[in-house]
């Protein structure tokens, strides 16, 4: 995997967390995140600052462990992967954090351009 899709996968895993974490642990307490952003040993020069709660903080970062050990050069889809790199346990819970997440940031991206067309 190259760094800029390393950097894609990664900003959109922190969006798909922090979609999650807002809307289904709004009254938990959140803890501070911040990582210097690296791939295989080269700093990106990049900070990455996010704001969740202990469960999504654990599964976020153990998401970016197995995105950062992702052996293969062009990344497929990890549904799609023939040597999946998620435990049983994490995969069901990081799917169940896509799926939340991915519909609502979806419907946000529409509402945004419905209306940016009509200004």
């Amino acid at each position: 995997m190259i760094q800029e899709k390393f950097l894609k996968d990664i900003h959109l895993l922190a969006d798909f967390a922090r979609c999650y974490c807002e809307g289904n642990h709004a009254n938990t307490p959140k803890e501070s995140l911040s990582l210097e952003l690296s791939y295989k040993g080269e700093n990106l020069q990049e900070r990455l600052e996010l704001l969740l709660c202990q469960e999504c903080k654990e599964l976020f970062l153990y998401a970016h462990d197995r995105l950062q050990a992702c052996p293969h050069e062009e990344k497929p889809r990890c549904r799609q992967c023939p040597h999946p790199c998620y435990e049983r346990e994490w995969w069901k819970r990081m799917a169940k954090m896509m799926r939340y997440s991915g519909i609502r940031l979806g419907f946000s991206k529409l509402k945004e351009k419905i209306a940016q067309k009509f200004r």
